[in-house]
């Protein structure tokens, strides 16, 4: 179950954060998620890197929390290997965030991989319906993984 995590980048004034517990509890959501046997891409970014990918794949200014890029479907999904895909966060972001919800930064990174690696999977919540499930789940997991 390899974790590749890249960043965040030296320049980036990243929030100080537990690197590898961070690894490890990716891989314990990889359990969790009973695809042990996968890989996960995980990229820590800042700001303005987030907000060109926001708006280069999903046509929206600024910078968000998370992004994820599955390599379970699409046009070449049969050549991924072992590969779940990628999940892109911005530590800023989930810095600000974690200040505003009175947690840790510790705490929101994992709520945005658990939702980032939800999404590899093909969970979403565009509808409300399906925003239902996805939210269950993620309740789930960080049942089972926030400690």
């Amino acid at each position: 179950m390899p974790v590749h995590v890249s960043g965040p980048p030296p320049e980036l004034d990243a929030p100080p954060f537990d690197a590898e517990g961070f690894v490890h509890r990716a891989e314990r959501l990889l359990m969790a998620l009973d695809v042990s046997d996968a890989e996960l891409s995980i990229s820590l970014v800042g700001d303005q890197v987030m907000a060109e990918m926001n708006q280069r794949f999903r046509g929206r200014e600024g910078p968000t929390d998370v992004l994820s890029f599955s390599l379970l479907e699409g046009e070449h999904a049969e050549h991924r290997g072992g590969m779940l895909g990628d999940v892109v966060l911005d530590l800023a972001v989930a810095g600000r965030q974690a200040d505003s919800l009175g947690h840790s930064l510790d705490e929101e990174l994992l709520r945005l991989l658990i939702h980032g690696a939800l999404h590899l999977l093909g969970f979403d919540h565009e509808l409300e319906k399906d925003a239902t499930v996805m939210e269950a789940r993620e309740r789930e997991l960080w049942a089972q993984l926030g400690n």
